[in-house]
């Protein structure tokens, strides 16, 4: 053990009780909160218990008291505490960006690219995972790539959510209870019961009902009385137990169960707003939706058990962890007609139109980690460890084009069968060279493999009217309607090549037929085999208000013409080696410097496969190396404790993995010139290793007890990025009367998106007593420059004519400008009773936290508009 050590964590116990509760305002069972008795922070970055200012990196722990305090009640805001940090809900896919490296593929085609964790147990499927965000010790986020201790998809770092632990021999808890402005309210709760000297357990609940500030302007009815997405009722609860039969050996079981309803994630296409306003998306409420059609909805049920049994043989322990996770996703995305606009006319907007998107995931997922590892009384502390992983997925997506005039109905993705497996060996350990000096290095081997079966593909249906004319529409998708997904009877589409088989493939997705759908009374009898041009339904939301129903055709079309998704089979399989060296040395007791080289990588996947096409099968890992220094010091300041830590690092990101829009279908070659390839007729997002960035930067961390009892927190960040390869088409300019094709652009140059330059978190806070009690206040102010939301990064667009166009002129704005948001906090208490009143984006700033940028397409993810409210809390 270094010799500063007990100097510093003296040091950091006094610090962090700067501006924090009293004592006696702590809930003695929960958390790591501030405290004048107990506040060390303490992180697990090197996978043992150590102070955060003996690690050398950047580890930003947060303990439940001060997440409170800061309004941090939901994952996605955890990014106004630390700086480089930024979270985003796609669909129910929480996306974690960590110094602009993540990955927006958390689909079963790839995988996160920040790792998530629940007390040190990798999570596969973050869906859901802020329903895990109650009853906390803390959490810790862990910057740059952590590869060898923690493994797979830690690309970009880790993020650890660690749940409140039983307490031997404690009786007590809290309950606590708020209300909050958009007739929000929710409820928290826990409760520590010693059994025994040697057992305890912990239950803990939680629910929430709230809106995240999104409306409904639709004027036209039914639309007009469709609740908006962002409505969320959810509930969880928890039990934790704990037996330790002796000072060497210590069991624990936590056991969780989850679920969120509501009206689904929000989000808004702004692509027709921008375009015809000609304003950029700050200057437009993206907020308010022009709704039609679909209502959201949304379910999402999770549950799981973790177990770990520790043992300690003296000089080393051992350690044996193993979780199971399951995931039921399902979402129905509210439709839209865009956002609403000045001089836009609602009352022309056709809202009987049920397009939209349906979303189903299903996993279960194994972790077992075994390990044994050096105590921290060691010259040499060592970890030896190994690592399997097995998840099993089913998932389904079916977006609709309700009205389908001519041809296109539904896209379709749906696989019963995905498999992924991984395993990994590691060593890793830090030794004492001197007094002062010591050094770090590991190693770790990852194998995995992964494999998927089910469809992939279109629905298209042209049905001929009167004198062969194009063509009658499908509606599909209205009132009551379900799709099957997962349920359908079959996935095997290779033998299915007559218009019979075709037509009764389409049906079987159709688990609940809409109310006025037409899909199946259109192609119904083509499926049973009672009339090969199926039944003519002329209707005047159909017809394109030409076509008639042909005469001697017995009552059907004059033709019927299907096309209906492929097969799609992927396998991937991978190995690769992540390793880190470092040196610290101990310039005084209060003093530390440091050097580490470190790699890290990201999972590959597969691509959807199509028949006759290019697209390669597999996609590979992605890869960081990483080089960092930094120092870590305690000083006084006015006679008090303060803190000041600095890190510079460098990123060489190879491998790298961006989207492309490739062509999936050919039409035959002219005759003419049969060497010449025919038109493209249909095109797929592609997931391509045609990709590579530089990214540079520092943090800054400084906190300081300042006199009055005010103390003062600073976590600055500068981050510099560029990319130096990759190539892609521009989705953006899709052209259809070229076949769908689009011209390539080059993204080098461009900077990462969600990478803002200069990212700074300031807390300031403050204790006093007041008569019976004490009075605390703290404001946590975040400043974000400017970023990119997408790699295009608001280039222009050159379209395949040759002609050029302002990227937000075609409604593809892509920049968020730089905001500052601010938390207020003030609470009072008396013994065990404390009041709190709360605002969250006091300022109420409106940004967009990512974005899906593709052919008429900008589809925005914005953050919580302004909320206040009030909280109750009692500790017993």
């Amino acid at each position: 053990m270094d010799r500063g050590k007990l100097t510093r964590v003296a040091l950091v116990a006094l610090l962090s009780t700067a501006g924090a509760l009293p004592a006696h305002a702590q809930d003695a069972t929960a958390g790591d909160g501030a405290s004048e008795d107990r506040d060390e922070i303490i992180v697990t970055a090197n996978r043992r218990e150590q102070n955060s200012q003996d690690v050398s990196g950047v580890v930003q722990a947060l303990g439940a008291d001060q997440l409170r305090q800061d309004g941090i009640t939901e994952l996605r805001q955890l990014q106004v505490a630390v700086p480089g940090l930024s979270i985003a809900n796609q669909e129910g896919n929480v996306e974690i960006f960590i110094r602009g490296v993540g990955s927006a593929n958390s689909t079963e085609l790839g995988d996160p690219g920040a790792a998530p964790h629940l007390n040190g147990t990798y999570i596969p499927r973050p869906r859901g995972l802020g329903l895990m965000f109650y009853d906390l010790d803390r959490v810790e986020v862990n910057k740059g790539p952590q590869g060898t201790l923690y493994g797979r998809n830690a690309l970009a770092g880790t993020l650890n959510i660690i749940t409140a632990k039983p307490r031997l021999g404690e009786f007590g808890g809290y309950m606590q209870a708020e209300i909050a402005n958009r007739s929000s309210y929710g409820a928290e709760g826990a409760i520590n019961v010693p059994l025994g000297d040697t057992f305890a357990l912990r239950a803990a609940g939680y629910y929430i009902n709230r809106d995240y500030g999104f409306k409904n302007v639709s004027t036209g009815a039914p639309a007009s009385g469709l609740k908006p997405a962002g409505l969320e009722e959810n509930y969880a609860g928890r039990l934790s137990l704990l037996w330790e039969p002796s000072d060497r050996l210590s069991v624990s079981i936590v056991g969780d169960y989850g679920k969120e309803t509501g009206t689904g994630y929000p989000g808004a296409n702004i692509f027709s707003a921008v375009a015809a306003s000609g304003l950029r998306p700050d200057k437009l409420n993206l907020k308010h939706v022009v709704y039609r059609g679909l209502q959201g909805d949304m379910e999402n049920e999770l549950w799981g058990v973790q177990g770990k049994i520790n043992y300690d043989f003296g000089s080393f322990g051992a350690e044996l962890t193993g979780s199971y996770r399951s995931v039921d996703f399902y979402q129905v995305n509210a439709a839209s007609d865009g956002i609403d606009y000045p001089g836009r006319d609602l009352a022309a907007v056709q809202y009987d139109n049920y397009s939209g998107n349906f979303w189903q995931t299903k996993s279960k997922s194994q972790v077992y980690e075994a390990r044994i590892f050096a105590n921290d009384d060691q010259r040499f502390r060592w970890n030896l460890g190994g690592f399997y992983f097995n998840e099993d997925q089913a998932v389904g997506y079916l977006a609709l084009s309700d009205r389908g005039y001519c041809c296109y109905s539904a896209t379709e993705f749906t696989m019963p069968d995905v498999k992924g497996k991984s395993y990994a060996f590691y060593a890793d350990g830090t030794f004492d060279v001197a007094d002062r000096l010591r050094i770090l290095g590991g190693i770790r081997y990852t194998d995995e493999k992964k494999s998927r079966y089910g469809i992939g593909g279109d629905w298209a249906l042209t049905l001929g009217g009167e004198d062969f004319a194009c063509c009658f529409a499908t509606r599909i998708g209205t009132e009551g309607f379900r799709p099957a997904l997962l349920d359908r009877p079959s996935f095997d589409v290779s033998n299915i090549t007559t218009p019979q088989g075709m037509a009764q493939f389409l049906i079987e997705g159709v688990k609940t037929p809409g109310l006025r759908d037409t899909l199946i009374g259109q192609i119904g009898a083509i499926a049973n085999g009672t009339n090969p041009n199926g039944t003519c339904i002329d209707r005047p939301d159909i017809d394109n208000g030409f076509v008639n129903c042909p005469a001697g055709a017995n009552g059907g079309f004059s033709y019927a013409n299907f096309k209906i998704p492929g097969q799609q089979i992927g396998r991937s399989k991978f190995n690769f080696v992540d390793w880190r060296a470092g040196i610290e040395f101990d310039l005084s007791d209060d003093n530390m410097l440091y050097a580490k080289v470190s790699t890290g990588h990201k999972s590959g996947g597969f691509n959807d496969s199509f028949n006759g096409s290019a697209i390669p099968e597999t996609f590979s890992p992605e890869k960081l190396l990483v080089y960092e220094i930094g120092s870590r010091n305690s000083f006084d300041v006015f006679g008090r404790p303060a803190i000041f830590n600095l890190t510079g690092f460098y990123y060489d990101y190879s491998n790298q993995v961006f989207q492309d829009l490739t062509c999936i279908g050919r039409a035959a070659p002219d005759p003419a010139t049969p060497n010449v390839p025919g038109n493209c007729n249909s095109y797929s997002l592609v997931n391509r290793n045609i990709g590579a960035s530089r990214i540079y930067g520092a943090e800054a961390e400084m906190r300081f007890k300042l006199p009055g009892n005010f103390g003062l927190d600073l976590n600055l960040a500068y981050l510099d990025t560029k990319i130096t390869e990759g190539t892609v088409a521009d989705s953006r300019a899709q052209d259809y009367g070229a076949g769908g094709n689009s011209p390539l652009i080059s993204l080098v140059g461009n900077r990462l998106p969600l990478a803002s330059k200069m990212n700074i978190s300031a807390r300031l806070s403050q204790w006093f007593d007041a008569g019976p009690g004490r009075l605390d206040w703290q404001a946590l102010l975040n400043y974000r420059s400017s970023y990119y939301l997408s790699q295009f990064n608001e280039d222009d667009i050159v379209f395949l004519d040759g002609t050029r166009q302002a990227a937000p002129a075609a409604g593809f704005p892509d920049r968020q400008k730089g905001y500052a948001t601010l938390n207020l906090g003030i609470g009072y208490t008396i013994d065990n009773f404390r009041l709190e009143a709360w605002a969250n984006n006091f300022l109420d700033e409106e940004v967009s936290q990512k974005a899906l940028v593709g052919s008429s397409l900008n589809i925005r993810f914005l953050n919580d508009a302004r909320s206040y409210g009030l909280r109750v809390r009692v500790n017993f």
